[in-house]
Formats: C-alpha cells, structure tokens, sequence
C-alpha cells in the first residue's frame, strides 16, 4: 500500500466511504494496522508532526480570558465561540496547552466531521475514525452526544453505537453505560469523547485532559460553597491586577483566590501536580512531555513579588486554606488570617493594591448578605484608599450596598448560578474607566 495514502482501509468500498470522513489533519507519516478493519495508530511520529485542530473548552463567558491565555502562549490564530476557543497546533502544543491554561475547562482534538442521518450510516462512518490513537485495549470510553435537528436525536442510541465501533477497532471494553452527563467532570482512566450531531453532520472531538482542568491537585480541603480555580484564575487574569501588587481577599474561604494569584506570581504552570489524559495515549512522547515539564519548573520564580493576603471569620475555612497552600507548594508566598470583614482592612498594609473576592451570594447559604456587601464597600471608601476591588456577584442590588461605581469584565457562571465580574477605580476616585486611562498612560 503507497505510503502516501492518508490512511490504510481494508477495501474499495470503505476508501468511498473514508473519503466522506474528514479527519483531523491526519498525517501521511502515521504507521498505522488493520484490525477489525479500523485505522489504529500505534507510533508517535504524528506526535511532533502533525496539526491538529483543537478546541479549548470554557465556562461560558471566559472564552475571551482563555484565548488571551493562549496568545500568550504563541497561538493567536483562535476563533471564540460560546464555552470555548478553536485553535490549531501540534500535539507538543496540546501538552503545553493543558499545563499552563488557568482559565480552561478541557482541552479537545477535533477527531472528525462527517454526515450521518441513519444509525447504519452512523456505524459505516465509525468503522474508519482513529480511536486507536486515543483508546488502549483496557481503556474505558464514554461519549457525551447532543443532537439538534438531526435525523438521529436519541443521544444514548448515538452513544452505544459509536460505543461498540471502538470497542470492536481497539478492544477496550465499554461501560455500562457509555454515554456521559453533560457535567461528566471524567475519571483518569477513561477517554472521553464528545459527539455534536446538527442538521445530520456530527462532529467527534476526544478530550486530551481527563479529570476537570480546574482540578489543579491541591484543593482537598473546601469550605461553604467553594469556588472553582479556573475561575478565581479568571478574576485574577481579567481584573487588571498585576503579580507585582498586593492581593486581599477578606471572604477568602478556602483560599482559592491567594492561592491561584500565588501561582501565577510564581509563574508555576498549574497543571504540574495532576496527570493528563494524553499520557495514556498510545502515541504520547514522554521525552516531549518531560521535556515542557522541565523547562516549567526552570521558569520558576523563587517567591511572589507582593503580599498575598486570605481572611475569613471562619476558622474552618482558614484551616482548609492552610492546608490547600501547602499543597500547593506556595506556603510562603501567602498569608491567611482569621479576621472578621471588619478587621480585615488592617491587614493591607501597602498603600495601594487589589482587594479581589467572591461574597456568598445569599442564595446557597440562605441568608440575607446586604449588609455584608455594605460593609464591604465601606471599607474599601473609607480604611482603603489607593486600592482597587474585583468583585464577583450573583446580584445587581448587592453591588448597589456596595456603593461604588464598576465597570463589568465578564460574566459567567459559578456553580451554575449566573455571575458577573467587576471592578473599580481606585477608591476615592468615581471613574473606573478613566482610572484604566491613567495606569495605561492614557
């Protein structure tokens, strides 16, 4: 068989067919075996090679954060799109994606797009996709499908199918039930694959994270209702806030926003204490991984710029933030006091710098928070002038108690209650705006 053949199938008819598939820049340099008439990869050398499309996954409202994110990393050429951002790159792109994103959910390979308005059509199409590159013999698999105005609309139907073509091509063996909720947060050792079906063209993308990006490894210890970290990194990114400032969060519960403000003053990529689905992908180059490892921990700073202050009246929530920065390998990087709000002004002893919190909304906890949210912005007027406050509320008529004037960054969702990001000028000054003019040079 030529070698320049995009992949290798077993007759004359599935060429027709593997014509109709449009795969995710499959490379020609793939060595590639037959089994069960499947295409299965079982090199690396597509491993450095190839582009792949790519898709960062987000909660909505952070796709602007997350592509900032990966123009940082040199990927500019993105698209945003509601709870994600399209990019291309090779698979040492992918690896160095998933170690350094903050603000992204997962990271995902486009595998393929084609049509299909039949179940026969659906397993016809299936026969010639490359689970071989994502699913070993003893790998378990779940899709998560969602149909709109498509002949096929029975997701767990559409699920089971494409179940069985995987398990036929790489001998895995399928789950009980292989079709995952939508918030499947994923497991180690199962490969998630996520299947769009609209107008009867389906779309297969395989999940190169596993377990949740925001699952750094070091929050075990949780207070009432904790926030995720790729949304604390969101705040932190989009706020403005610098990693030479001082950082306050006065309701820090368990230290999600000092700890990440930690990391990113230190410049330690947030995906070195977890593993990655990608690492158990038959063609995963360790040497390459290792290697964007390495030169990660060499990038490290020795220790954060500016003070980095947690309090909460709580004292479970300042003994679970303790043990989260341990953790985390940023113990002298950050501080955490137990102060009530009011006593948490005397511990910003810089002229000028961040105070950044997520306030309880009121609605988890069942209780009334106006007056929380008053005492907040009194504070910030009156004991904090030359500091600037992000906040993220659930409610307009709380950031009224507030009285202060924001401007809206982003908003999102906090688990699953909408939110919205905002920030100030400097306290004593009525412009936010034109408080940005002035650090611009504007």
């Amino acid at each position: 068989m030529p070698k320049n053949r995009e992949g290798q199938i077993g007759d004359a008819q599935g060429r027709r067919e593997a014509k109709n598939v449009v795969m995710a820049r499959i490379n020609r340099g793939w060595h590639c075996h037959l089994r069960a008439g499947m295409l299965n990869v079982t090199t690396r050398k597509y491993m450095t090679e190839s582009l792949l499309d790519l898709y960062s996954t987000t909660v909505p409202g952070l796709e602007k954060v997350t592509a900032s994110e990966l123009a940082l990393l040199g990927f500019g050429q993105t698209t945003r799109s509601r709870g994600g951002v399209a990019w291309r790159g090779t698979a040492r792109d992918l690896y160095r994606a998933n170690l350094w994103l903050r603000t992204a959910s997962r990271v995902m390979v486009r595998v393929a797009t084609f049509h299909a308005d039949s179940f026969s059509e659906l397993e016809r199409r299936a026969k010639h996709l490359p689970w071989g590159r994502f699913v070993r013999a003893r790998d378990q698999v779940r899709f998560r499908v969602s149909c709109h105005k498509s002949a096929l609309y029975h997701s767990g139907a559409v699920a089971e199918r494409l179940a069985q073509s995987v398990a036929a091509a790489t001998g895995c063996t399928p789950t009980r039930d292989p079709e995952a909720l939508e918030d499947h947060e994923g497991f180690g050792g199962e490969q998630l694959f996520v299947v769009r079906i609209e107008h009867d063209s389906v779309t297969l993308s395989a999940d190169s994270s596993g377990v949740l990006l925001h699952k750094r490894g070091y929050r075990q210890a949780t207070a009432k209702a904790p926030m995720r970290e790729t949304l604390a990194a969101a705040m932190l990114l989009a706020s403005g806030w610098r990693a030479g400032e001082p950082l306050l969060d006065p309701l820090c519960g368990s230290g999600t926003i000092p700890i990440e403000a930690a990391l990113i003053a230190r410049r330690m990529a947030p995906g070195m204490q977890r593993e990655f689905r990608f690492e158990r992908w038959p063609g995963f180059n360790r040497s390459v991984w290792d290697e964007l490892r390495s030169q990660a921990e060499s990038g490290l700073l020795q220790k954060a710029s500016a003070m980095i202050v947690g309090s909460d009246r709580d004292s479970g929530a300042i003994e679970a933030a303790n043990s989260n920065v341990e953790r985390a390998g940023v113990v002298d990087d950050v501080q955490f006091f137990q102060r009530s709000l009011s006593e948490a002004a005397g511990l910003a002893t810089e002229d000028g710098g961040w105070v950044i919190t997520n306030p309880p909304y009121g609605i988890r906890i069942g209780t009334d928070v106006r007056n929380l949210y008053a005492s907040l912005g009194s504070i910030v007027r009156s004991e904090m002038r030359g500091w600037r406050l992000g906040i993220l509320s659930a409610s307009p008529e709380l950031e009224r108690q507030l009285a202060l004037p924001l401007e809206r960054v982003f908003e999102s969702l906090n688990g699953g209650i909408p939110v919205r990001f905002q920030r100030s000028g400097f306290s004593g000054e009525s412009n936010p705006s034109r408080t940005l003019d002035r650090r611009q040079g504007n």
